[in-house]
Protein backbone atom coordinates (compact mmCIF):
# COMPACT_ATOMS: atom_id res chain seq x y z
CA UNK A 1 0.00 0.00 0.00
CA UNK A 2 0.98 3.64 -0.51
CA UNK A 3 1.70 5.39 2.77
CA UNK A 4 -0.70 8.24 3.55
CA UNK A 5 1.91 11.02 3.89
CA UNK A 6 2.90 10.44 0.23
CA UNK A 7 -0.75 10.61 -0.82
CA UNK A 8 -1.07 13.81 1.17
CA UNK A 9 1.62 15.52 -0.94
CA UNK A 10 -0.84 15.61 -3.83
CA UNK A 11 -3.64 16.90 -1.59
CA UNK A 12 -1.49 19.72 -0.19
CA UNK A 13 -0.44 20.73 -3.71
CA UNK A 14 -4.08 20.85 -4.81
CA UNK A 15 -5.18 22.86 -1.76
CA UNK A 16 -2.39 25.37 -2.36
CA UNK A 17 -3.48 26.06 -5.93
CA UNK A 18 -1.22 23.80 -7.99
CA UNK A 19 -2.95 22.88 -11.24
CA UNK A 20 -0.29 21.43 -13.54
CA UNK A 21 1.84 18.33 -12.93
CA UNK A 22 4.38 16.81 -15.32
CA UNK A 23 5.77 13.39 -14.52
CA UNK A 24 8.00 10.83 -16.17
CA UNK A 25 7.39 7.08 -15.76
CA UNK A 26 9.32 4.95 -13.29
CA UNK A 27 8.84 2.35 -10.56
CA UNK A 28 10.44 4.15 -7.63
CA UNK A 29 8.16 7.14 -8.21
CA UNK A 30 5.05 4.95 -8.59
CA UNK A 31 3.50 6.01 -5.25
CA UNK A 32 3.79 9.67 -6.29
CA UNK A 33 2.53 8.96 -9.80
CA UNK A 34 -0.55 7.15 -8.51
CA UNK A 35 -1.34 9.77 -5.87
CA UNK A 36 -1.11 12.69 -8.31
CA UNK A 37 -2.78 10.89 -11.23
CA UNK A 38 -5.79 9.97 -9.10
CA UNK A 39 -6.29 13.42 -7.62
CA UNK A 40 -9.41 14.98 -9.22
CA UNK A 41 -8.16 18.57 -9.10
CA UNK A 42 -4.74 18.08 -10.72
CA UNK A 43 -3.99 18.07 -14.45
CA UNK A 44 -1.29 15.41 -14.82
CA UNK A 45 0.70 14.72 -17.99
CA UNK A 46 3.37 12.11 -18.70
CA UNK A 47 6.50 13.03 -20.66
CA UNK A 48 9.07 10.26 -20.96
CA UNK A 49 12.17 12.40 -21.53
CA UNK A 50 12.90 14.09 -18.20
CA UNK A 51 14.83 16.98 -19.72
CA UNK A 52 11.91 17.78 -22.03
CA UNK A 53 9.44 17.24 -19.18
CA UNK A 54 11.20 19.79 -17.01
CA UNK A 55 11.24 22.46 -19.73
CA UNK A 56 7.57 21.82 -20.50
CA UNK A 57 6.85 22.39 -16.80
CA UNK A 58 8.93 25.57 -17.00
CA UNK A 59 6.79 26.84 -19.89
CA UNK A 60 3.62 26.12 -17.95
CA UNK A 61 4.85 27.97 -14.89
CA UNK A 62 5.95 30.91 -17.03
CA UNK A 63 2.51 31.45 -18.54
CA UNK A 64 0.42 30.70 -15.43
CA UNK A 65 2.67 32.24 -12.79
CA UNK A 66 1.82 29.26 -10.58
CA UNK A 67 4.13 26.45 -9.44
CA UNK A 68 4.24 23.43 -11.72
CA UNK A 69 5.07 20.11 -10.06
CA UNK A 70 7.68 17.78 -11.59
CA UNK A 71 7.89 14.11 -10.61
CA UNK A 72 10.54 11.59 -11.62
CA UNK A 73 12.04 8.30 -10.51
CA UNK A 74 15.44 7.84 -8.88
CA UNK A 75 18.89 7.92 -10.48
CA UNK A 76 19.87 9.88 -13.58
CA UNK A 77 16.24 10.87 -14.14
CA UNK A 78 16.76 13.57 -11.51
CA UNK A 79 19.94 14.77 -13.22
CA UNK A 80 18.04 15.24 -16.49
CA UNK A 81 15.96 17.94 -14.81
CA UNK A 82 19.08 20.02 -14.12
CA UNK A 83 19.15 22.28 -17.23
CA UNK A 84 15.55 23.38 -16.70
CA UNK A 85 16.07 23.75 -12.95
CA UNK A 86 19.01 26.11 -13.60
CA UNK A 87 16.93 28.06 -16.12
CA UNK A 88 14.07 28.33 -13.64
CA UNK A 89 16.47 29.52 -10.94
CA UNK A 90 17.94 32.37 -12.98
CA UNK A 91 14.68 33.26 -14.71
CA UNK A 92 12.83 33.09 -11.36
CA UNK A 93 10.15 30.59 -12.34
CA UNK A 94 8.27 28.56 -9.66
CA UNK A 95 8.80 24.80 -9.90
CA UNK A 96 8.36 22.11 -7.25
CA UNK A 97 10.59 19.12 -8.04
CA UNK A 98 9.72 15.80 -6.43
CA UNK A 99 12.38 13.14 -6.99
CA UNK A 100 11.84 9.59 -5.78
CA UNK A 101 14.93 8.02 -4.19
CA UNK A 102 16.25 4.87 -2.58
CA UNK A 103 16.07 4.86 1.22
CA UNK A 104 19.32 6.13 2.82
CA UNK A 105 20.65 2.68 3.77
CA UNK A 106 20.88 1.75 0.07
CA UNK A 107 22.86 4.76 -1.15
CA UNK A 108 26.34 3.77 -2.42
CA UNK A 109 25.48 0.06 -2.16
CA UNK A 110 25.54 -0.65 -5.91
CA UNK A 111 21.76 -0.84 -6.04
CA UNK A 112 20.14 -0.03 -9.39
CA UNK A 113 19.15 3.52 -10.33
CA UNK A 114 20.85 4.93 -7.27
CA UNK A 115 22.88 8.14 -7.15
CA UNK A 116 23.49 10.79 -4.48
CA UNK A 117 20.35 12.88 -4.88
CA UNK A 118 20.02 15.03 -1.76
CA UNK A 119 21.95 17.99 -3.17
CA UNK A 120 21.67 17.04 -6.82
CA UNK A 121 20.92 20.60 -8.09
CA UNK A 122 23.71 22.26 -6.15
CA UNK A 123 23.37 26.02 -5.93
CA UNK A 124 20.73 26.25 -8.65
CA UNK A 125 17.85 25.72 -6.28
CA UNK A 126 16.11 28.01 -3.79
CA UNK A 127 15.66 25.37 -1.12
CA UNK A 128 16.02 21.60 -0.75
CA UNK A 129 14.25 19.15 1.57
CA UNK A 130 14.45 15.43 2.32
CA UNK A 131 11.14 13.72 2.97
CA UNK A 132 10.94 11.42 6.02
CA UNK A 133 11.39 7.70 5.42
CA UNK A 134 9.83 6.42 8.64
CA UNK A 135 6.40 7.55 9.92
CA UNK A 136 6.14 5.50 13.08
CA UNK A 137 6.13 8.69 15.15
CA UNK A 138 3.32 11.19 14.61
CA UNK A 139 5.79 14.10 14.42
CA UNK A 140 7.17 12.63 11.19
CA UNK A 141 3.73 13.10 9.59
CA UNK A 142 3.57 16.69 10.88
CA UNK A 143 7.08 17.24 9.52
CA UNK A 144 6.20 15.90 6.06
CA UNK A 145 3.06 18.02 5.73
CA UNK A 146 4.79 21.14 6.98
CA UNK A 147 7.62 20.53 4.51
CA UNK A 148 5.36 20.44 1.44
CA UNK A 149 3.64 23.71 2.42
CA UNK A 150 6.98 25.37 3.09
CA UNK A 151 8.35 24.19 -0.23
CA UNK A 152 5.39 25.52 -2.21
CA UNK A 153 5.49 28.83 -0.33
CA UNK A 154 9.17 29.13 -1.19
CA UNK A 155 8.62 28.54 -4.92
CA UNK A 156 6.56 31.73 -5.23
CA UNK A 157 8.22 33.92 -2.57
CA UNK A 158 10.19 36.65 -4.34
CA UNK A 159 12.33 35.86 -6.20
CA UNK A 160 10.34 32.84 -7.35
CA UNK A 161 12.24 29.73 -8.33
CA UNK A 162 12.66 25.95 -8.13
CA UNK A 163 12.46 24.01 -4.86
CA UNK A 164 13.43 20.34 -4.49
CA UNK A 165 11.98 17.65 -2.24
CA UNK A 166 13.88 14.36 -2.39
CA UNK A 167 11.57 11.52 -1.37
CA UNK A 168 13.13 8.19 -0.29
CA UNK A 169 10.62 5.38 -0.78
CA UNK A 170 10.63 1.76 0.31
CA UNK A 171 8.70 -1.04 -1.33
CA UNK A 172 5.89 -1.84 -1.89
CA UNK A 173 5.32 0.94 -4.43
CA UNK A 174 1.90 -0.07 -5.71
CA UNK A 175 -1.48 -0.53 -4.01
CA UNK A 176 -3.02 -3.97 -4.17
CA UNK A 177 -5.44 -4.58 -7.07
CA UNK A 178 -8.67 -2.76 -6.35
CA UNK A 179 -7.23 -0.94 -3.34
CA UNK A 180 -8.52 2.61 -3.02
CA UNK A 181 -6.43 5.56 -1.88
CA UNK A 182 -8.03 8.46 -0.06
CA UNK A 183 -7.05 12.11 0.08
CA UNK A 184 -7.11 13.68 3.53
CA UNK A 185 -9.03 16.93 3.21
CA UNK A 186 -7.96 17.85 6.76
CA UNK A 187 -4.26 17.64 5.92
CA UNK A 188 -2.12 20.41 7.40
CA UNK A 189 -1.65 23.34 4.98
CA UNK A 190 0.32 26.52 5.71
CA UNK A 191 -0.67 29.60 3.72
CA UNK A 192 1.60 32.61 3.23
CA UNK A 193 0.26 36.06 2.45
CA UNK A 194 2.25 37.74 -0.34
CA UNK A 195 4.21 40.91 0.34
CA UNK A 196 3.28 44.03 -1.67
CA UNK A 197 6.84 45.41 -1.35
CA UNK A 198 5.90 49.08 -0.93
CA UNK A 199 8.24 51.90 0.05
CA UNK A 200 7.83 53.29 3.54
CA UNK A 201 7.03 56.99 3.90
CA UNK A 202 10.60 57.77 5.00
CA UNK A 203 12.11 55.79 2.12
CA UNK A 204 9.85 57.51 -0.37
CA UNK A 205 10.71 60.97 0.97
CA UNK A 206 14.43 60.20 0.77
CA UNK A 207 14.23 58.95 -2.82
CA UNK A 208 12.08 61.92 -3.86
CA UNK A 209 14.80 64.22 -2.56
CA UNK A 210 17.65 62.27 -4.16
CA UNK A 211 16.09 61.87 -7.61
CA UNK A 212 15.81 65.63 -8.03
CA UNK A 213 19.58 65.96 -8.47
CA UNK A 214 19.42 63.94 -11.72
CA UNK A 215 18.25 65.60 -14.92
CA UNK A 216 18.92 62.80 -17.44
CA UNK A 217 17.12 59.66 -16.29
CA UNK A 218 17.25 56.41 -18.24
CA UNK A 219 15.10 53.40 -17.26
CA UNK A 220 16.27 50.03 -18.59
CA UNK A 221 13.89 47.07 -18.29
CA UNK A 222 15.35 43.58 -18.07
CA UNK A 223 13.56 40.34 -18.89
CA UNK A 224 10.22 40.06 -17.15
CA UNK A 225 6.75 38.65 -17.60
CA UNK A 226 3.96 40.79 -19.01
CA UNK A 227 2.57 42.96 -16.20
CA UNK A 228 -0.19 45.48 -17.06
CA UNK A 229 0.11 47.22 -13.69
CA UNK A 230 3.84 47.74 -14.24
CA UNK A 231 3.21 49.15 -17.72
CA UNK A 232 0.72 51.67 -16.34
CA UNK A 233 3.04 52.89 -13.59
CA UNK A 234 6.04 52.97 -15.91
CA UNK A 235 4.12 55.04 -18.43
CA UNK A 236 2.96 57.42 -15.70
CA UNK A 237 6.53 57.81 -14.42
CA UNK A 238 7.91 58.48 -17.90
CA UNK A 239 5.22 61.03 -18.77
CA UNK A 240 5.49 62.86 -15.44
CA UNK A 241 9.29 63.01 -15.27
CA UNK A 242 10.39 62.87 -18.91
CA UNK A 243 12.54 59.80 -18.19
CA UNK A 244 13.57 57.65 -21.15
CA UNK A 245 12.49 53.98 -21.07
CA UNK A 246 14.45 51.32 -22.97
CA UNK A 247 13.48 47.65 -23.18
CA UNK A 248 14.55 44.53 -25.05
CA UNK A 249 11.83 42.41 -26.62
CA UNK A 250 11.99 40.01 -23.64
CA UNK A 251 11.20 42.81 -21.18
CA UNK A 252 7.52 42.71 -22.26
CA UNK A 253 7.14 46.48 -22.13
CA UNK A 254 6.72 46.85 -25.91
CA UNK A 255 3.05 47.86 -25.47
CA UNK A 256 4.26 51.31 -24.31
CA UNK A 257 4.20 53.58 -27.39
CA UNK A 258 7.07 55.77 -26.17
CA UNK A 259 9.51 52.97 -25.26
CA UNK A 260 12.87 52.93 -27.06
CA UNK A 261 12.68 49.57 -28.85
CA UNK A 262 15.48 49.92 -31.44
CA UNK A 263 18.44 50.30 -29.10
CA UNK A 264 20.38 47.57 -30.91
CA UNK A 265 20.16 49.60 -34.11
CA UNK A 266 20.57 53.14 -32.80
CA UNK A 267 23.63 52.30 -30.70
CA UNK A 268 25.39 51.29 -33.93
CA UNK A 269 25.73 55.00 -34.64
CA UNK A 270 29.42 55.74 -35.39
CA UNK A 271 29.17 59.36 -34.18
CA UNK A 272 30.82 59.51 -30.75
CA UNK A 273 29.21 62.83 -29.86
CA UNK A 274 25.73 61.47 -30.52
CA UNK A 275 26.48 58.42 -28.40
CA UNK A 276 27.70 60.59 -25.53
CA UNK A 277 24.36 62.40 -25.63
CA UNK A 278 22.72 59.16 -24.45
CA UNK A 279 24.76 59.05 -21.24
CA UNK A 280 22.35 59.25 -18.28
CA UNK A 281 22.84 60.97 -14.96
CA UNK A 282 20.70 58.31 -13.30
CA UNK A 283 20.16 54.80 -14.58
CA UNK A 284 17.14 52.98 -13.09
CA UNK A 285 16.98 49.26 -13.81
CA UNK A 286 14.61 46.43 -12.97
CA UNK A 287 13.97 42.90 -14.18
CA UNK A 288 16.50 40.27 -15.15
CA UNK A 289 18.81 39.78 -18.15
CA UNK A 290 19.44 42.09 -21.08
CA UNK A 291 19.89 40.74 -24.64
CA UNK A 292 21.39 43.81 -26.25
CA UNK A 293 25.16 43.64 -26.06
CA UNK A 294 25.29 47.12 -27.60
CA UNK A 295 23.30 48.54 -24.69
CA UNK A 296 25.45 46.79 -22.10
CA UNK A 297 28.70 48.01 -23.65
CA UNK A 298 27.32 51.52 -24.10
CA UNK A 299 26.31 51.91 -20.45
CA UNK A 300 29.56 50.38 -19.21
CA UNK A 301 31.47 52.92 -21.30
CA UNK A 302 29.24 55.95 -20.64
CA UNK A 303 28.54 55.30 -16.99
CA UNK A 304 25.83 57.21 -15.13
CA UNK A 305 26.49 59.16 -11.97
CA UNK A 306 24.23 56.72 -10.17
CA UNK A 307 22.38 53.48 -10.85
CA UNK A 308 19.37 52.36 -8.85
CA UNK A 309 18.21 48.79 -9.25
CA UNK A 310 14.62 48.21 -8.15
CA UNK A 311 14.01 44.67 -6.86
CA UNK A 312 11.95 43.48 -3.88
CA UNK A 313 14.38 40.83 -2.63
CA UNK A 314 17.19 38.50 -3.65
CA UNK A 315 20.64 38.91 -5.16
CA UNK A 316 21.20 41.91 -7.43
CA UNK A 317 23.58 41.83 -10.39
CA UNK A 318 25.86 44.76 -11.26
CA UNK A 319 25.42 44.20 -15.03
CA UNK A 320 26.52 47.68 -16.09
CA UNK A 321 29.29 48.04 -13.47
CA UNK A 322 27.54 51.19 -12.27
CA UNK A 323 25.32 50.05 -9.38
CA UNK A 324 25.11 52.55 -6.52
CA UNK A 325 21.76 51.81 -4.83
CA UNK A 326 19.40 48.85 -4.42
CA UNK A 327 15.77 49.85 -3.85
CA UNK A 328 13.80 47.06 -2.19
CA UNK A 329 10.42 47.65 -3.73
CA UNK A 330 8.16 46.16 -6.42
CA UNK A 331 8.91 48.06 -9.66
CA UNK A 332 5.24 48.88 -10.29
CA UNK A 333 5.01 50.45 -6.82
CA UNK A 334 8.30 52.30 -7.23
CA UNK A 335 7.36 53.98 -10.51
CA UNK A 336 3.83 54.87 -9.45
CA UNK A 337 4.94 56.46 -6.15
CA UNK A 338 7.84 58.40 -7.69
CA UNK A 339 5.94 59.70 -10.71
CA UNK A 340 6.12 63.48 -10.61
CA UNK A 341 8.99 63.56 -8.12
CA UNK A 342 11.29 65.37 -10.56
CA UNK A 343 11.47 66.87 -14.02
CA UNK A 344 14.24 65.92 -16.41
CA UNK A 345 16.12 67.66 -19.20
CA UNK A 346 13.77 67.51 -22.22
CA UNK A 347 16.68 67.46 -24.67
CA UNK A 348 17.76 64.07 -23.32
CA UNK A 349 14.45 62.38 -24.13
CA UNK A 350 14.38 64.17 -27.47
CA UNK A 351 17.82 62.79 -28.43
CA UNK A 352 16.72 59.22 -27.72
CA UNK A 353 13.35 59.69 -29.48
CA UNK A 354 14.92 61.14 -32.60
CA UNK A 355 17.50 58.37 -32.91
CA UNK A 356 14.90 55.71 -32.15
CA UNK A 357 12.75 57.09 -34.97
CA UNK A 358 15.71 57.13 -37.38
CA UNK A 359 16.52 53.51 -36.48
CA UNK A 360 12.88 52.43 -36.83
CA UNK A 361 12.49 54.16 -40.20
CA UNK A 362 15.75 52.65 -41.43
CA UNK A 363 14.69 49.14 -40.40
CA UNK A 364 11.29 49.52 -42.02
CA UNK A 365 12.81 50.74 -45.29
CA UNK A 366 15.69 48.27 -45.28
CA UNK A 367 13.51 45.25 -44.57
CA UNK A 368 10.89 46.25 -47.15
CA UNK A 369 13.60 46.03 -49.82
CA UNK A 370 15.68 43.26 -48.23
CA UNK A 371 16.57 40.07 -50.03
CA UNK A 372 15.92 36.59 -48.64
CA UNK A 373 17.80 36.12 -45.36
CA UNK A 374 17.11 35.10 -41.77
CA UNK A 375 16.72 38.74 -40.70
CA UNK A 376 14.07 39.46 -43.36
CA UNK A 377 12.34 36.13 -42.63
CA UNK A 378 12.03 36.89 -38.92
CA UNK A 379 10.77 40.39 -39.76
CA UNK A 380 7.97 38.91 -41.88
CA UNK A 381 7.04 36.42 -39.17
CA UNK A 382 7.07 38.99 -36.35
CA UNK A 383 4.92 41.39 -38.38
CA UNK A 384 2.38 38.61 -39.07
CA UNK A 385 1.99 37.42 -35.46
CA UNK A 386 -1.66 37.32 -34.36
CA UNK A 387 -2.75 39.96 -31.87
CA UNK A 388 -2.75 38.84 -28.23
CA UNK A 389 -0.58 35.82 -29.02
CA UNK A 390 2.53 34.35 -27.36
CA UNK A 391 6.01 34.45 -28.88
CA UNK A 392 8.73 32.08 -27.74
CA UNK A 393 12.26 32.79 -28.90
CA UNK A 394 15.05 30.22 -28.98
CA UNK A 395 18.57 31.31 -28.16
CA UNK A 396 21.48 32.05 -30.53
CA UNK A 397 20.26 34.17 -33.47
CA UNK A 398 16.47 33.78 -33.22
CA UNK A 399 16.16 35.94 -30.09
CA UNK A 400 18.72 38.44 -31.44
CA UNK A 401 16.94 38.88 -34.78
CA UNK A 402 13.63 39.43 -32.99
CA UNK A 403 15.22 41.95 -30.65
CA UNK A 404 16.58 43.94 -33.60
CA UNK A 405 13.19 43.99 -35.31
CA UNK A 406 11.09 44.61 -32.16
CA UNK A 407 7.34 44.39 -31.58
CA UNK A 408 4.86 47.23 -31.99
CA UNK A 409 2.39 48.34 -29.26
CA UNK A 410 -0.71 47.37 -31.22
CA UNK A 411 0.43 43.74 -31.54
CA UNK A 412 0.05 43.05 -27.79
CA UNK A 413 2.23 39.96 -27.96
CA UNK A 414 3.71 38.36 -24.83
CA UNK A 415 7.31 37.16 -25.17
CA UNK A 416 9.10 34.23 -23.55
CA UNK A 417 12.72 33.14 -23.91
CA UNK A 418 15.07 30.99 -21.87
CA UNK A 419 17.47 33.83 -21.11
CA UNK A 420 18.14 32.74 -17.54
CA UNK A 421 20.98 30.51 -18.73
CA UNK A 422 20.62 31.32 -22.48
CA UNK A 423 21.10 27.72 -23.59
CA UNK A 424 19.63 26.20 -26.74
CA UNK A 425 18.34 23.17 -24.82
CA UNK A 426 14.65 23.08 -24.04
CA UNK A 427 13.37 25.69 -26.52
CA UNK A 428 10.79 23.38 -28.11
CA UNK A 429 9.72 22.01 -24.73
CA UNK A 430 9.28 25.43 -23.13
CA UNK A 431 7.13 26.56 -26.06
CA UNK A 432 5.03 23.39 -25.72
CA UNK A 433 4.52 24.15 -22.02
CA UNK A 434 3.50 27.73 -22.81
CA UNK A 435 1.01 26.54 -25.44
CA UNK A 436 -0.45 23.87 -23.15
CA UNK A 437 -1.25 26.45 -20.48
CA UNK A 438 -2.57 29.17 -22.81
CA UNK A 439 -5.52 29.53 -25.16
CA UNK A 440 -3.59 31.86 -27.46
CA UNK A 441 -1.60 31.02 -30.58
CA UNK A 442 1.94 30.31 -29.33
CA UNK A 443 4.75 30.75 -31.85
CA UNK A 444 8.29 29.49 -31.45
CA UNK A 445 10.99 31.00 -33.66
CA UNK A 446 14.02 28.73 -33.50
CA UNK A 447 17.17 27.69 -35.32
CA UNK A 448 17.96 24.23 -36.61
CA UNK A 449 20.43 23.23 -33.89
CA UNK A 450 18.09 24.26 -31.07
CA UNK A 451 15.15 22.54 -32.76
CA UNK A 452 16.82 19.20 -33.43
CA UNK A 453 18.55 19.24 -30.05
CA UNK A 454 15.13 19.26 -28.37
CA UNK A 455 13.01 17.07 -30.65
CA UNK A 456 11.94 15.06 -27.62
CA UNK A 457 10.00 18.11 -26.50
CA UNK A 458 7.46 16.99 -29.13
CA UNK A 459 7.54 13.32 -28.10
CA UNK A 460 4.44 12.91 -25.96
CA UNK A 461 0.68 12.72 -26.31
CA UNK A 462 -0.19 16.35 -25.60
CA UNK A 463 0.91 18.42 -28.61
CA UNK A 464 -1.23 21.57 -28.35
CA UNK A 465 -3.11 22.66 -31.47
CA UNK A 466 -2.23 26.31 -30.81
CA UNK A 467 1.53 25.68 -31.23
CA UNK A 468 3.32 27.10 -34.30
CA UNK A 469 7.04 26.52 -34.93
CA UNK A 470 9.05 28.63 -37.37
CA UNK A 471 12.31 26.80 -37.98
CA UNK A 472 15.22 28.71 -39.51
CA UNK A 473 17.28 25.90 -41.04
CA UNK A 474 20.66 26.96 -42.40
CA UNK A 475 22.08 23.48 -41.72
CA UNK A 476 24.65 24.91 -39.31
CA UNK A 477 25.17 26.95 -36.15
CA UNK A 478 24.97 30.17 -38.13
CA UNK A 479 25.67 32.46 -35.17
CA UNK A 480 29.35 31.49 -35.30
CA UNK A 481 29.66 33.20 -38.70
CA UNK A 482 28.24 36.40 -37.25
CA UNK A 483 30.29 36.90 -34.10
CA UNK A 484 33.94 37.89 -33.91
CA UNK A 485 36.26 35.10 -32.91
CA UNK A 486 35.02 31.85 -34.44
CA UNK A 487 34.33 33.33 -37.89
CA UNK A 488 38.03 34.18 -38.29
CA UNK A 489 39.23 30.67 -37.38
CA UNK A 490 40.03 27.78 -39.77
CA UNK A 491 38.08 25.50 -37.41
CA UNK A 492 34.83 27.44 -38.07
CA UNK A 493 33.04 24.89 -40.25
CA UNK A 494 33.97 21.55 -38.71
CA UNK A 495 34.08 22.51 -35.02
CA UNK A 496 31.88 25.57 -34.44
CA UNK A 497 29.12 25.51 -37.06
CA UNK A 498 28.67 21.72 -36.75
CA UNK A 499 26.95 21.31 -40.10
CA UNK A 500 23.97 18.98 -40.38
CA UNK A 501 21.73 17.90 -43.28
CA UNK A 502 18.48 17.28 -41.41
CA UNK A 503 15.03 18.51 -42.33
CA UNK A 504 12.06 18.70 -39.96
CA UNK A 505 9.71 17.02 -42.42
CA UNK A 506 10.15 13.58 -40.86
CA UNK A 507 9.80 15.04 -37.37
CA UNK A 508 6.48 16.57 -38.40
CA UNK A 509 5.32 13.21 -39.77
CA UNK A 510 6.42 11.38 -36.63
CA UNK A 511 4.36 13.63 -34.39
CA UNK A 512 1.38 14.31 -36.69
CA UNK A 513 2.16 17.98 -37.29
CA UNK A 514 1.36 20.08 -40.35
CA UNK A 515 4.51 20.90 -42.31
CA UNK A 516 5.55 23.36 -44.99
CA UNK A 517 8.99 24.00 -46.49
CA UNK A 518 9.85 27.57 -47.52
CA UNK A 519 12.62 28.77 -49.85
CA UNK A 520 11.65 32.38 -50.64
CA UNK A 521 10.05 35.45 -49.09
CA UNK A 522 7.19 35.18 -51.57
CA UNK A 523 6.39 31.65 -50.39
CA UNK A 524 6.61 32.80 -46.79
CA UNK A 525 4.18 35.68 -47.29
CA UNK A 526 1.69 33.38 -48.99
CA UNK A 527 1.60 30.75 -46.23
CA UNK A 528 1.74 32.95 -43.10
CA UNK A 529 -2.01 33.82 -42.98
CA UNK A 530 -3.02 30.13 -43.01
CA UNK A 531 -0.13 29.17 -40.72
CA UNK A 532 -1.36 31.56 -38.04
CA UNK A 533 -5.06 30.76 -38.45
CA UNK A 534 -6.68 28.92 -35.56
CA UNK A 535 -7.97 26.14 -37.82
CA UNK A 536 -4.48 25.19 -39.05
CA UNK A 537 -3.48 23.31 -35.91
CA UNK A 538 0.00 22.45 -34.63
CA UNK A 539 2.46 23.19 -37.44
CA UNK A 540 6.09 23.51 -38.47
CA UNK A 541 7.15 26.11 -41.02
CA UNK A 542 10.70 25.20 -42.04
CA UNK A 543 12.48 28.07 -43.78
CA UNK A 544 15.70 27.06 -45.53
CA UNK A 545 18.59 29.50 -45.90
CA UNK A 546 22.33 29.39 -46.49
CA UNK A 547 24.64 30.13 -43.56
CA UNK A 548 27.27 31.93 -45.65
CA UNK A 549 24.68 34.07 -47.42
CA UNK A 550 23.06 34.97 -44.10
CA UNK A 551 26.42 36.11 -42.75
CA UNK A 552 27.14 38.21 -45.85
CA UNK A 553 23.69 39.82 -45.85
CA UNK A 554 23.84 40.53 -42.12
CA UNK A 555 27.18 42.28 -42.63
CA UNK A 556 25.56 44.33 -45.41
CA UNK A 557 22.74 45.27 -43.06
CA UNK A 558 25.19 46.45 -40.36
CA UNK A 559 27.13 48.54 -42.89
CA UNK A 560 23.94 50.19 -44.14
CA UNK A 561 22.82 50.80 -40.56
CA UNK A 562 25.97 52.71 -39.67
CA UNK A 563 25.46 54.96 -42.68
CA UNK A 564 21.86 55.74 -41.63
CA UNK A 565 23.11 57.93 -38.76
Amino acid sequence: MIIQPVVNIAEICAQKGVEQVVLSPGSRCAPLTIAFARHPKLNVRTVTDERAAAFIALGMALTTGKPTVLICTSGTAALNYAPAVAEAYFQQVPLLILTADRPPEWIDQLDGQTIRQQNVYGQHIKQRYTFPVDFSHKDAVWHSERMVSEALNETVAFPAGPVHINIPLREPFYPAPGEEISFDAQVKVIAEEPNSYDLSASQLHKLQQEIQQYKRILVVAGQDIYNPQLLQSLEAFSEATGAVVVGDIISNIQDLPSVVRYQDALLSCPDEEKLKAFQPDLLITFGKSIISKSLKLHLRKYKPKGQWHVQPAGQVADTFQALTKIVRCAPENFFSTLAGSTETDATYAKAWAEMNAIAGNFLQQYLSDATYSELSIVAKVVAALPQHSNLNLANSMAVRYANIIALQPEQQVQVYANRGTSGIDGSNSTAVGCALSSQQITTLITGDLAFFYDRNGLWHNYLPQNLRIVLLNNHAGGIFRLIDGPKQQPELEPFFETKQTLSAENTAKDFGMNYKAINSLEELEQVLPLFFSEKEGVSILEVFTDSKENAALFATYKQALRKAF
